[in-house]
């Protein structure tokens, strides 16, 4: 079981080796037998329980970084390295949660959470023999996100917003060393979206694993970031980089700060910009 983690921006940060790290990736499509460059030589690190963001216009490549990142899309040009090697198949230590939160509608709550368990190979040969172990945890996680009282309720039963929360349970249960997130909260009212985002807060510090947020929300970005990219257009490069210098854990009253919304003047600009 994770214990919960001081609420303070994790020493790891400062580690020399990244846990990931993208060299001179670039992505070609053919597009109408012709070449055409969706992303060219984007550079970054993202350290030991480090929280990114990576925003930009539609079309810029932004998925496509997550998908070299989990192994599912092939690098073909520059490499990602995972603890300094190069991700060449999909990574198993890897939770993932899509903006669609894809529960398996004949599975209650707590058996979808526990899905992950019974694919991994790690915990597929424990989960016979330890299984009311793997509940306890499933079900402190459900506590972790409002769904105590959800258990054995069934996905055409919860709201859009549960949903999603019982997702990121899922992508969590395994406890991956990295966390990827596609938009997950973009089909979210503003109100359930927010809440959303003290909820993933509460998350990461419980968990502390290194996690990559896509978003088109740059207020969301700025909240649980500690560092956000932006990719310009096709051909997509990062354009700009902005360390966000908040206390953990962070409230949705500093949204109102004098320094945040200097921050989202800043990711907007470099957007519109380019």
């Amino acid at each position: 079981m994770v214990e919960p983690v001081s609420a303070t921006k994790p020493a790891s940060l400062s580690s020399d080796l990244a846990v990931l790290d993208f060299q001179h990736v670039s992505l070609r499509y053919q597009s109408s037998g012709q070449p055409m460059q969706v992303i060219e030589e984007v550079d970054f690190q993202v350290q030991k329980s480090e929280f990114i963001s990576i925003v930009g216009p539609s079309g810029c490549g932004k998925t496509s970084l997550l998908r070299m990142i989990s192994g599912l899309n092939p690098v073909e040009l520059g490499r990602v390295c995972f603890h300094g090697e190069p991700i060449t198949k999909p990574l198993r230590n890897v939770g993932i949660a899509f903006q669609n939160p894809v529960l398996l509608p004949w599975r209650n709550t707590i058996e979808n959470v526990l899905l992950p368990l019974e694919i991994v190979p790690a915990h597929k040969r424990k989960l016979k023999t330890e299984r009311s172990h793997y509940i306890a945890a499933a079900q402190e996680l459900l506590a972790t996100v409002g769904l105590k009282d959800f258990p054995h309720h069934y996905p055409w039963q919860l709201s859009g917003g549960m949903r999603q929360r019982a997702s990121l349970c899922r992508a969590l249960i395994h406890q991956p060393e990295i966390l990827l997130l596609d938009e997950p909260f973009a089909a979210l009212d503003a109100f359930t979206r927010e809440e959303m985002w003290e909820m993933v807060q509460r998350l990461w510090e419980r968990s502390q694993c290194t996690s990559v947020l896509v978003t088109h929300d740059l207020r969301e970005a700025i909240f649980l970031s500690d560092t956000v990219y932006v990719m310009g257009p096709r051909p997509s490069k990062i354009v700009y980089t902005l360390k966000v210098d908040l206390p953990r854990p962070r409230t949705l009253d500093m949204c109102f700060t004098e320094g945040f919304p200097q921050m989202y003047t800043e990711l907007r600009q470099h957007i519109q910009r380019k």
